[in-house]
């Protein structure tokens, strides 16, 4: 009798590289790395942020974070601006450049994603999206706390 829980694993992590390869095959093609693109998906969809919340939403540590806003702003994609209020805090947002960048490249790139899951019915998505956010329920994080 074959393990259920060990052949669902195998099954999402084969899924999850072949996904995270294609992703990363799309992305590398805009002339962009992943960090670079996270970074700016996250400031397209929800406008300008902190360093620490961009960090929050991408996943990756504040410091790498610094050095990646660094080489974007080189570019001319992102500006950095002082809260008025409490000067330790830096936002982040994207500009004109930046937005006209991304205006260009994420449809295309929504397509992929789009082609990856077209295989699924409506039904087979709320599905997948429940599963997959129970089993990641039960992951411990970091800190010892569960994940949402």
């Amino acid at each position: 009798m074959e393990n259920k829980s060990l052949k669902s694993f195998i099954v999402l992590m084969k899924a999850s590289k072949s996904v995270q390869e294609l992703i990363t095959t799309d992305i590398t093609s805009y002339d962009m790395r992943t960090s670079d693109f996270v970074i700016m998906e996250t400031l397209y969809h929800k406008g300008r942020q902190t360093i620490r919340q961009i960090a929050e939403a991408v996943l990756i540590k504040t410091g790498s974070i610094t050095y990646v806003i660094d080489k974007l702003e080189d570019k001319g994609w992102l500006t950095r601006s002082d809260c008025k209020e409490d000067r330790r805090v830096v936002y982040i947002e994207l500009t004109d450049e930046g937005q006209r960048v991304m205006d260009l490249i994420f449809p295309q790139h929504q397509l992929v994603i789009e082609d990856i899951f077209s295989e699924l019915t409506e039904q087979e998505h709320d599905v997948l999206i429940d599963l997959l956010k129970r089993v990641g329920k039960k992951v411990p994080t970091q800190k010892g706390v569960t994940t949402k």
